[in-house]
């Protein structure tokens, strides 16, 4: 078993793991006889659904079908392989990029084993589920290797430790998701689907990368050098997050890492106005709903969030996370109500209730941490029943249109059950499991409000008004199953065993959730929970409400009111179909910057692509100079003082010959002569090389700038002699562009060789001769071989491939070959 948090050691470049209470810090390592099985297992967990991946495509050759049973059988063993460290809490290493103290830490404590468990026990479900889904459905193979490489990328957001390797397994989960999304490759709606969803969440990525690398420097300011280790160990940076804190306010850079680090949480788990690309990503198979948009992938923004909680907490993270997540949770309600498709209705709903999460996570105090551990487990029980629920519906009825469906109790009455529980509990109704961590929600927020008065009061208010509009699409949902059948609904086929086992799962872990929260509480959510909190967590207490309190009263508000406006959700359904249009939504918006875009390219293409080298030169010359020079200028960089030169007769000979030669082509009388000229600059060049003491450059220099001299003497022969008079403009533009790279060049070269206390010259001199260094006794030659060996190997290269190309064009020249 792994244990608590201390020093995790390397040793011969092998995955490691902490040593156990009492161990006396003694680290295990996967060579040693007797490998500890917790580096072993957690390793495993992550790696087998990668590798089952690229074996999918074999065994759907043996197995066609049934491959849904060989994933979910991978799904189980990491399932398992998870479950075998229930309880513990530390990390294992294996070195990945060690001079910049990056490696592959996989860090377990109650957070990510609750995200674990969920990754690969709904995985197993899901697989199952598909079974079932996906048997007539095209690009099976496909399907099923990249929904394994999807499961072990959120395993390995869950389980990382290192920033970097976070954020690889971040975008992992977001490039196997655009393919899930577009799974159905002839259906353009899908393809967009697709690329909304990966411009979204890669982009947010992005930025959340620039947060990482803040994060890094200011561990570097903070401990003297740099870390991408945010947890694990007493080196990391939670375990100093005071220090970090102090840090990064030193430096001005704590309010631009939260808002890095929020937005890419918030393009992760959909929240306002991001919130657009979950509804659209409702293209992609049921199952794939389900698993990637209610228990796994938009989780990870949400885990991102309740992660670096301790880290960042504080008042400017309350303002953020608990104002955003409240605003989502109830803009994405009342989006809900306008929905007209059951997969449409509870992708809001799933933004919806991720937006609860965030906000319970945004309260500082230990109930929003309680809450947004707790939501995460309720809403991952729920909304996965209810989305496999949909695919069952939509399956057997063949329409996913609200207007079309209702009296499905008579057709599916155990699927109807099942809904019940899960739509309950989504509702927040007492004692279904979703009541529990809703009222915790309200109890985080009016703690809030009270303690800091005044504009707080507004936190409780949009809470119970955000779960108002919850109660009411949520019981539509439910609705599917009451009333009266709808005279143009044909016959409702009744499911397989695949397709109801799933669900009924969840829903009966929802049902014993509800009915022994405290069981929940103990098993994994107060675990998780202490994972997300600034210093020791107190314990968590849930049980059934027996008396009033403020959180009582508003979820009886919520219901009452609920109740209340239930016989009005046609007209409030209309009502929310009309506000949804135009500049109201985040999709208009959305559009209209891609077609934005698509438009200033097709307009600037044709001026930056004309099919003239000086136009390709041009931009590319003048971008790349101010780019340099802003860099430059952006970051401050000072020049080396002038403390004179030491110049002998013979280098004041050749640069006087160089400035002639270039002041002479500006005045060549024809192209030949302008590239003799030229050539003067070169052969200057390697003279200067000569004087230095560099035979083996000045021999690299002669060699390319004759061939590259034979080369302009033989296009130039087949050019025409006479181009015409350039303009004025075209002179002073390309006058301008010539200085600018000049200047650039000049300004990189005195910043690139400014002298430097921690000389390269000295590390040969020390190490070159000594064993254990180069092993030699001639440092020239030990730098050559041993130090600069592809260096050297490229020059040798140049030269003869230089050898060649003369050769080979003096020879076609020879037989009069054109080309």
């Amino acid at each position: 078993m792994l244990s608590v948090a201390l020093p995790t050691a390397v040793a011969g470049g092998v995955p490691t793991v902490v040593g156990r209470p009492g161990s006396g810090g003694i680290a295990f390592t996967l060579a040693q006889a007797g490998t500890d099985p917790a580096a072993t297992a957690l390793f495993a967990a992550l790696g087998l659904p990668f590798l089952a991946a690229l074996l999918v495509p074999l065994v759907h050759r043996a197995l066609g079908e049934r491959t849904a049973w060989f994933a979910a059988l991978v799904a189980l063993v990491s399932f398992g392989l998870v479950a075998s460290q229930y309880g513990a809490q530390g990390a294992v290493t294996l070195p990945w990029i060690p001079t910049l103290g990056i490696s592959l830490t996989l860090y377990l404590d109650g957070l990510s084993l609750l995200i674990s468990l969920l990754a690969s026990g709904v995985g197993v479900l899901i697989f199952t589920y598909s079974a079932g889904y996906m048997h007539d459905e095209p690009g099976k193979a496909r399907y099923y290797a990249t929904l394994l490489a999807f499961m072990g990328s959120m395993l390995g957001v869950a389980l990382a430790s290192d920033l970097i390797a976070l954020f690889v397994f971040w975008e992992l989960t977001s490039i196997t998701s655009f393919g899930l999304v577009g799974h159905y490759r002839d259906s353009e709606s899908a393809q967009s689907a697709a690329r909304q969803a990966l411009i979204v969440t890669v982009s947010g990525g992005l930025f959340m990368l620039v947060g990482f690398i803040l994060l890094a420097y200011a561990s570097e300011v903070a401990f003297g050098t740099p870390t991408f280790t945010l947890i694990g160990g007493p080196d990391s940076m939670i375990a100093n997050a005071d220090a970090m804190r102090t840090a990064l306010r030193e430096t001005g850079l704590f309010l631009p890492v939260l808002g890095l680090v929020a937005l890419g949480a918030a393009a992760k788990s959909a929240q306002v106005p991001l919130h657009f690309w979950l509804p659209s990503a409702m293209e992609a198979p049921t199952p794939v709903s389900a698993f990637l948009h209610s228990a796994t992938m938009v989780k990870a923004g949400v885990f991102l969030v309740g992660r670096t909680r301790p880290l960042l907490t504080g008042e400017e993270w309350m303002v953020l996370f608990a104002s955003l997540g409240l605003l989502t949770m109830t803009v994405t309600a009342i989006r809900a109500l306008g929905a007209t498709d059951i997969k449409e209705l509870l992708a809001y709903s799933t933004a919806s209730h991720l937006g609860l999460i965030t906000a319970g996570f945004g309260f500082t105090n230990q109930l929003g941490a309680e809450t947004g551990a707790f939501h995460i487990l309720n809403h991952a029980l729920f909304k996965a029943t209810l989305f496999l629920v949909a695919g069952i519906i939509a399956h057997e009825a063949g329409t996913r249109a609200l207007d079309e469906l209702g009296g499905l109790r008579h057709d599916l009455p155990l699927v109807g059950v099942i809904t019940a529980i899960a739509a309950l509990g989504m509702a927040g109704v007492p004692p279904f499991n979703g009541f529990y961590s809703k009222e915790l929600l309200f109890e985080a927020a009016y703690e809030t409000a009270h303690e800091l008065g005044g504009l707080a009061w507004t936190f409780p208010v949009v809470a119970v008004v955000g779960s108002v509009f919850t109660f009411l699409y949520s019981i539509r949902f439910l609705w599917l199953f009451m009333g009266a059948k709808p005279d143009s609904l044909g016959e409702v086929h009744s499911p397989s065993y695949a397709l109801v086992a799933p669900p009924a799962v969840l829903a009966g872990l929802a049902m014993v959730v509800g009915i022994d929260p405290q069981l929940a509480v103990d098993a994994i959510v107060q675990s998780a929970f202490a994972s997300t909190v600034a210093g020791e967590a107190h314990s968590m207490s849930v049980y059934l409400p027996t008396y009033l309190s403020p959180a009582v009263a508003m979820s009886a508000v919520t219901i009452a009111a609920g109740i209340a406006l239930s016989p009005f959700y046609d007209r409030l359904h209309d009502g929310v179909r009309w506000l949804s249009r135009g500049p109201a939504t985040a999709t208009w918006w959305y559009d209209g910057a891609v077609v934005g875009l698509e438009h200033a390219s097709a307009v600037s293409l044709p001026r930056l692509q004309t099919g003239r080298f000086r136009t390709a030169a041009v931009w590319l010359l003048g971008s790349t100079v101010v780019l340099v020079l802003t860099g430059y200028a952006a970051a401050g960089v000072s020049l080396p003082a002038f403390t004179g030169l030491s110049i002998t007769a013979p280098v004041v000979v050749i640069l006087a010959v160089a400035v002639l030669a270039a002041a002479a082509i500006g005045i060549a009388p024809s192209h030949v002569a302008g590239v003799l000229t030229l050539s003067i600059l070169g052969f200057m060049v390697a003279l200067f090389f000569v004087l230095a003491s560099a035979p083996d450059l000045a021999l690299t220099q002669l060699v390319v700038e004759t061939l590259v001299l034979v080369i302009f003497l033989l296009v130039l022969d087949k050019l025409p002699a006479f181009y015409g008079e350039a303009s004025r403009s075209n002179v002073v533009r390309d006058a301008v562009l010539a200085a600018g790279v000049g200047l650039t060049v000049c300004l990189t070269v005195l910043v690139a060789t400014a002298p430097s206390p921690d000389t390269i010259a000295g590390f040969f001199v020390e190490t070159a001769p000594l064993p254990e260094g180069g092993g030699g006794g001639n440092i020239v030659n030990v730098i050559l071989v041993d130090f600069r060996a592809f260096d050297t190997l490229g020059e040798i290269s140049v030269v003869a491939m230089a050898a060649v190309s003369v050769i080979t064009l003096i020879a076609m020249r020879g037989r009069g070959e054109s080309s």
